[in-house]
């Protein structure tokens, strides 16, 4: 096992550039076997070692495991950094406060490699769990070895390893591995050795397709890197099968956006037409389209702390507290929209007191606005104004005033649209 592992990582080069590595432990049979194969060839390899845990606090045995690894740390003299899980429970939960630790760790402690220990077992219920979720097929390709993470790598050496062939050492068995309300339990425990009766094979098999899968992709890079989704004249030339190729691969630099299908042949659909397009994605992204040129961006990080007030000078899109404004740019679905007679700056703003409106050819105040209508206080602490040369044209989704009402046609310098986001 050690000379196969060895062999394995010099092969690959998976630590010539790297000195500190940090190696995530869980106490199982898994990440043991990587920390001390890690740990015989260390001086080989030419690395330093740190060990991370989190103790999830689950299970009464994790108080158990902790002090274990923080004594084999201590007895093989490297540094134990340990996390406690905080919030409420779930795999995905879990497993960003895992990769959020071990980002923190990498950057403040000087570490340019994170090693896990996930095999051949685990790529093949992964491959196998995405069939049954039915996700895109390009998320049926290999798990890689290595990739960029944090503040430098991350290194999976064990890939090629099945878990028969870990040594037996010492290890923690974690019992929710059983308990079937977690998907990946039942996949493993279920579902593949079901399968197994009609193809002994079927792990080879899944990691057969990741592979697959994952060279296909890597020659449709390769034949299509001239081409670009950005360019919308030569999008448009190109085969449905190819536009839908390229917005995909477009889309992957945007891992917090998760299109469902509906939603990227929506963005299809836009890309395919003639029409100028500023369309609010989730998560604050803005898909923008001319005749030229797509691109999609993110409108802007939240802050905890928001002006008391913005002000609109030109054109383009713009987030402010619970809304999207798009100064002479349609917005798609957009809530409300307003008009103005001047060019001049908009201001969007919190409410003041003695704010008054223009409504059905009458000044009233805000707070009497407010009441008569029986408006919560919830909604009057959200509610936004907007303004020009000190007039009030509006109140975000819930009226607009006289003054943007009685704009003409012939004389509308500037529309604003608004739309609450998702």
């Amino acid at each position: 096992m050690k000379d196969r592992f060895l062999k394995v990582t010099q092969d690959g080069h998976f630590f010539d550039k790297h000195k500190k590595v940090l190696v995530a432990v869980s106490g199982g049979v898994d990440s043991m076997n990587l920390f001390h194969l890690l740990y015989e060839c260390k001086q080989v390899l030419g690395i330093e070692l740190g060990i991370a845990h989190i103790n999830h606090g689950q299970r009464e045995e994790s108080v158990i495991e902790e002090k274990y690894l923080k004594q084999l740390a201590e007895e093989s003299n490297v540094p134990f950094y340990l996390s406690y899980f905080e919030g409420g429970f779930s795999e995905e939960a879990a497993r960003k406060w895992r990769y959020g630790f071990f980002a923190t760790i990498m950057e403040k402690e000087g570490y340019t490699a994170l090693v896990t220990a996930h095999h051949a077992d685990d790529q093949a219920e992964t491959v196998f769990m995405r069939l049954i979720r039915g996700g895109r097929l390009r998320h049926l390709s290999a798990i890689q070895p290595t990739q960029p993470f944090a503040t430098g790598e991350l290194i999976r050496p064990l890939l090629s390893f099945k878990k028969a062939d870990f040594d037996k050492l010492f290890h923690f068995e974690d019992c929710s591995n059983a308990d079937f309300k977690y998907f990946r339990n039942r996949v493993r425990n279920d579902y593949l050795p079901k399968l197994k009766q009609e193809n002994p094979k079927i792990e080879l098999a899944l990691n057969n397709l990741a592979v697959d899968t994952n060279n296909l992709f890597q020659a449709l890079r390769d034949l299509t890197q001239d081409l670009s989704v950005t360019d919308v004249m030569s999008f448009q030339q190109q085969t449905p099968a190819v536009q839908s190729y390229l917005l995909e691969e477009y889309l992957e630099k945007f891992p917090d956006l998760q299109l469902s299908r509906p939603q990227f042949n929506e963005v299809l659909h836009i890309l395919r037409s003639k029409a100028n397009y500023y369309h609010l994605l989730k998560n604050d992204y803005m898909l923008e389209k001319d005749y030229h040129r797509f691109q999609i961006y993110k409108i802007g990080p939240e802050t905890d702390s928001q002006p008391e007030k913005i002000m609109i000078k030109s054109e383009g899109i713009f987030s402010y507290d619970s809304y999207i404004f798009s100064l002479n740019h349609p917005l798609e679905e957009a809530d409300s929209i307003l008009y103005f007679p001047t060019e001049n700056p908009i201001v969007v703003r919190r409410r003041q007191a003695g704010d008054t409106i223009l409504i059905n050819g009458v000044n009233k105040k805000l707070r009497r606005w407010f009441i008569d209508n029986k408006i919560s206080q919830k909604v009057r602490q959200n509610a936004l104004i907007i303004e020009q040369d000190g007039e009030i044209y509006g109140i975000t989704n819930l009226v607009s005033s006289d003054l943007s009402k009685s704009v003409k046609n012939d004389i509308i310098k500037a529309t604003l649209y608004i739309k609450m986001k998702e």
